[in-house]
């Protein structure tokens, strides 16, 4: 518990002077608080004893007994207390109410198709218009001021009664975001999200509570200020909706749903600036439900503190997994970094490398909470994977980099009013302290140790499937620019029905200079990526035109982790195939781009280079012509399909005797090259040598795939 919410607990309990020790034990006693009463030093007002909240003040045997406070837990998540309440501006509005939900695994759900019929509504301004929903609270302050526990309780009055057929708005809990709901027809409402706290952009998160249901009766609800010209709703995706009664009669939890789905441009545009909407059309499945919809899968900072509150609990888990404050937020809301590791052994305390994963910078991408939640329960698990990698790696996480936004429900914004995600070169401590202190703790790691990987984790609004993006270094050594593919290459090869290499980008544009990814990179760490999954779902497989669930969000920790040992395994061969199939990937695209930018034929191409090999050496003509055929019949066929961990096994096992032999060949084909075209460069390989290539990892890795 922080130091703050200690001191509001016992705001209320001082003595005055003209109360005796009995009545205010009475008084405790009464109140049933505690069995023993504690006060802090600094409520009492003798002057001749010190303020201070170091000494406790416990009453025992008719008397004050002075005690000094015990030592602060070092773990964020205190074994001993309960979690620290989170913090609001001053100025929000929340209610009593604990929203929760229920966890489950629908079928596959497959995306909305459009049926050319979808309504447009464009919603003229009347006043005969019946507001349903207001919250104003978003703009009472310019600035962020400061927070306190819980916010502003006093109640929000609804600018109507309930009547029997209007539906009753609730957002003013935990992520909850609805600004404002009109009642435009008997069952039809028109909503605005609320920008991101402090701006007035970036509406895309929408979560909120429907009350006064009404079951058979088809309602169209419609969002009228989105400000992206380009959505997945357009593409298929649905609205998700969650129902207490389906979740407490049938355990269903969220489901994807909506009729009539269409994004479109709209008429409110005001001052220059374009708005879209979201229209979808709904029957409830009870009456007098209470339900939710969201644009995707909730997870708050209150889910988060429960799963670290599990984990310091557990025994067994908490001796490798340490979890500390890295930072206070602005709000004075706990930033955690858990580090998980076998404990040391002092022999092998400065072998391990490190590995860093961080998540919701951005609080509207909850998608990134639930890989990173797929990822802890697999690398905090009993498999004997996961103790290879425990024994192996330190990895340092940070689960949820902007819990202030997340607690208001923000889309993309802290509560200083600006993208976490491109101020990591800032030195504005106060200002962006998570990102300060990420950064700070990573060049303090990397003092120490080798750092191989970076992953920040993001959520996608226009693009299917999971991709990463990474950083070019082909300015710096060609090597390192195919070795910076490998990773992301391995991990579709992992999971070919949800990520997508084709989709990948490596490069550094300007505008992103400030993001965890890029600053990462250019302190050191060669494997720096951002990996993005969409809210939607798959163009891949078997998952082709489904909805992604929060299953299907966790596996993907699942498989992030088998990437890992796939590309720190002592045995090079999938490394070197991944680097060979880049390289000829890298072939195919240099030539589509000649053939794409010229006029001339595929035909008269051949002919040329037939023509000109008069002149040159004759070997040297013929692979290309060869080459120029082969690729010819590879760019009219189809795209090949990536094949599953169990399809590579099986082929690489066919395939051992005259493997060996070609690929003894193929590693002195590529280091020789390699060295040839980078002279200057001491070590192609990705932070490893060819001679020594992790010499703790010797044990062979167990040969088992990862279910979803």
């Amino acid at each position: 518990m922080s130091e703050d919410s200690e001191k509001e607990d016992y705001s209320d309990r001082t003595i005055s002077d003209d109360e005796s020790d009995e009545d205010n034990f009475m008084k405790f006693v009464s109140e049933d608080i505690h069995r023993c009463a504690l006060l802090t030093a600094d409520s009492i007002s003798d002057p001749f004893f010190p303020r201070t909240t170091q000494i406790l003040l416990e009453y025992q045997l008719g008397r004050w007994v002075p005690r000094l406070r015990e030592p602060r837990d070092l773990y964020g998540v205190s074994s001993s207390g309960p979690l620290s309440p989170t913090r609001w501006p001053y100025h929000c509005e929340v209610i009593d109410e604990k929203v929760q939900h229920i966890d489950w695994t629908p079928y596959p759900e497959p995306l909305y198709t459009p049926t050319g019929l979808e309504m447009e509504p464009l919603y003229p301004n009347s006043k005969e218009d019946t507001v349903v929903y207001l919250a104003e609270d978003a703009y009472k302050e310019p600035c962020f001021v400061y927070s306190r526990v819980g916010g502003n309780r006093t109640p929000l009055k609804q600018p109507v009664d309930n009547y029997d057929n209007t539906l009753t708005f609730e957002a003013r809990f935990e992520s909850g975001n609805l600004q404002k709901v009109v009642k435009v027809a008997e069952y039809e409402y028109q909503l605005t999200v609320r920008p991101d706290l402090f701006t007035n952009k970036h509406t895309q998160w929408y979560y909120f509570q429907v009350t006064n249901t009404q079951a058979g009766i088809v309602y169209r609800f419609t969002i009228i200020n989105f400000t992206k010209p380009a959505s997945l709703y357009n593409r298929g995706m649905r609205p998700l909706f969650y129902s207490e009664k389906e979740a407490k009669a049938h355990n269903i939890g969220w489901q994807r749903i909506g009729d009539q789905i269409k994004y479109y441009r709209n008429n409110q545009g005001q001052e220059g600036r374009h708005y879209f909407s979201l229209t979808w059309t709904f029957q409830f499945p009870h009456n007098k439900d209470t339900c939710y919809f969201a644009h995707c899968y909730p997870y708050t900072y209150t889910n988060l503190q429960e799963y670290l509150s599990t984990i310091s609990h557990d025994s067994v888990r908490s001796k490798f997994c340490k979890i500390r404050v890295l930072c206070h937020t602005i709000a004075r809301n706990m930033v955690y970094v858990l580090t998980i590791t076998t404990p040391f052994k002092s022999t092998d305390s400065r072998k391990r490398k490190a590995v860093i994963l961080t998540a919701r910078v951005h609080p509207g991408e909850t998608n990134s909470s639930w890989i990173m939640k797929g990822f802890l329960d697999y690398i905090l698990g009993d498999s004997s994977d996961a103790q290879l990698l425990r024994d192996t790696f330190i990895f340092k996480v940070v689960p949820m980099l902007n819990p202030d936004g997340v607690i208001v429900g923000n889309y993309r914004c802290s509560l200083a009013g600006r993208d976490l995600n491109r101020n990591y070169t800032s030195f504005r401590k106060e200002s962006f302290p998570s990102v300060w202190y990420t950064r700070n703790m990573i060049r303090r790691l990397m003092e120490k140790r080798e750092v191989i990987l970076y992953c920040d984790l993001h959520g996608h609004s226009r693009k299917e499937n999971i991709f990463m993006y990474g950083c070019d270094g082909s300015d710096r050594c060609k090597a390192l620019y195919l070795q910076q593919r490998i990773f992301p290459l391995m991990l579709s090869k992992n999971c070919p029905d949800k990520f997508s290499f084709s989709a990948c980008k490596f490069n550094v544009q300007k505008s992103k200079e400030g993001t965890g990814r890029v600053v990462m990179w250019k302190m050191g760490i060669r494997n720096s990526f951002t990996m993005e999954a969409t809210f939607c779902g798959s163009t891949l497989g078997n998952k082709r035109g489904t909805h992604f669930n929060t299953k299907d969000l966790e596996s993907v920790g699942y498989h992030f982790c088998d990437s890992l040992l796939d590309y720190c395994d002592p045995d090079r061969t999938k490394y070197y195939q991944c680097l060979k199939e880049l390289e000829e990937m890298e072939k195919h695209i240099n030539l589509e781009k000649i053939l794409e930018d010229s006029d001339t034929s595929l035909k008269e191409i051949t002919l040329d280079l037939e023509s000109s090999s008069r002149g040159s050496d004759s070997s040297e003509s013929s692979e290309s012509q060869t080459y120029l055929l082969k690729l010819t019949s590879q760019i009219k066929s189809k795209k090949k399909h990536l094949k599953t961990k169990k399809e590579r096994n099986s082929t690489i096992a066919s395939h051992q005797n005259t493997r060996e032999e070609q690929e003894a060949c193929d590693k002195g084909h590529l280091a020789r090259r390699h060295t040839e075209s980078n002279s200057d460069v001491k070590d192609i390989k990705p932070n490893i040598s060819d001679d020594c290539i992790f010499d703790y990892f010797r044990r062979p890795f167990p040969n088992q795939g990862l279910g979803e």
